[in-house]
């Protein structure tokens, strides 16, 4: 038992899903590993079809065997709800691309704890690193920014990030109520934060090109996430506000 006076313990855990990521989860996970030791790490394989899980459970972290494919929203819920049985009182959420540098997660922990935030976002758009957007995609970030601004109640300028730090309020929102639809794991999640009564906060982060794949900058892409980047945001305010989470006792 924790004694008067003695500083919170911390039990902190990065959820890292993965769907047939077994050629890049191994170095994902080296890589967290080496930076952030005293983080315990679980990997929800969403309905992987490749050999993802014996990677993981491989390189000795814990991993959550989903079924079939839920999508990164009904895999990050899972994570949570792991999370919470398993009394973490920090959650990570952390993308398998290589975009998300584990070196920054100190500086999330610091904003976290100066502000007695429930949710810190690492940003892009604020103040480091030299990452960019252009054309129809830069409008919607900018447009979805000054709207989840206010709901918020404080200046959010990267509100698609997939990096995030969450506490133990947040944690039991989402282990219960974590949106699965499209940009509903970013957008979504920080309406319902909001609307429940918690604190959510930004801190600036540097991140790096994606490990895998080829991002499409075309105008026909950009514009379309445009669209569905609004009509997420609109679905997200028109649903009802959730009760206000309880104060910790």
């Amino acid at each position: 038992m924790q004694s008067l006076g003695a500083p919170p313990i911390h039990r902190r855990l990065i959820v890292l899903p993965a769907w047939n990521e077994e050629v890049a989860i191994g170095g994902c996970l080296d890589e967290i590993m080496d930076v952030l030791p005293d983080w315990d790490v679980v990997v929800v394989s969403d309905g992987s079809t490749d050999h993802t899980s014996l990677v993981a459970r491989a390189k000795g972290v814990a991993v959550i065997d989903l079924p079939f494919n839920l999508g990164v929203g009904g895999a990050r819920r899972a994570g949570f709800s792991y999370a919470v049985r398993e009394g973490y009182t920090e959650v990570l959420q952390i993308d398998a691309d290589g975009q998300h540098d584990p070196a920054e997660v100190h500086h999330l922990v610091e904003v976290m704890d100066e502000t007695q935030a429930d949710v810190v976002v690492g940003a892009r758009f604020a103040g480091r690193g030299e990452y960019s957007v252009a054309g129809p995609r830069k409008w919607a970030m900018k447009l979805l920014s000054a709207v989840l601004s206010r709901v918020c109640g404080t200046q959010l300028t990267d509100t698609t990030s997939g990096l995030k730090l969450c506490g133990p309020r947040a944690n039991a929102l989402y282990a219960r109520d974590y949106p699965a639809e499209y940009l509903g794991d970013t957008v979504e999640a920080l309406v319902i934060a909001a609307r429940s009564g918690l604190v959510v906060r930004q801190a600036g982060v540097s991140m790096r090109e994606r490990a895998g794949g080829v991002p499409s900058h075309s105008p026909v892409k950009a514009a379309v996430f445009l669209i569905r980047a609004m009509l997420a945001l609109a679905i997200a305010l028109t649903r009802p506000a959730k009760m206000r989470m309880q104060e910790s006792s």
